[in-house]
């Protein structure tokens, strides 16, 4: 619930939401938001997700919700390589 209220409260600054789309650009923003938090295994918290998606939303995307769904994609991709790539690395610290 408090990750809905952020939603709404930082993308209700966006100068990239119409008030006539603001309903279903919140909906699909929710449901990238859940998408992105399961892809990154909960590791980041909620606020910071939204910061990230918002930066997204309002400059590399210019308000495309599909571009931002792509552009999140590749996030939470670089994001699962790099918590692999420290954890083998932990991994090794921990044989020696």
């Amino acid at each position: 619930m408090e990750a809905t209220k952020e939603l709404i409260e930082v993308f209700s600054a966006s100068p990239c939401i119409c008030q006539e789309n603001y309903i279903s650009t919140l909906n699909e923003l929710h449901e990238i938001f859940y998408y992105l938090k399961n892809e990154t295994e909960d590791k980041i918290g909620d606020f910071k997700l939204i910061a990230i998606m918002k930066h997204y939303f309002d400059n590399e995307c210019a308000g495309s919700l599909k571009l931002l769904r792509n552009k999140l994609e590749e996030f939470a991709e670089n994001f699962r390589i790099q918590t692999m790539h420290l954890e083998y690395l932990k991994e090794g610290d921990d044989e020696s």
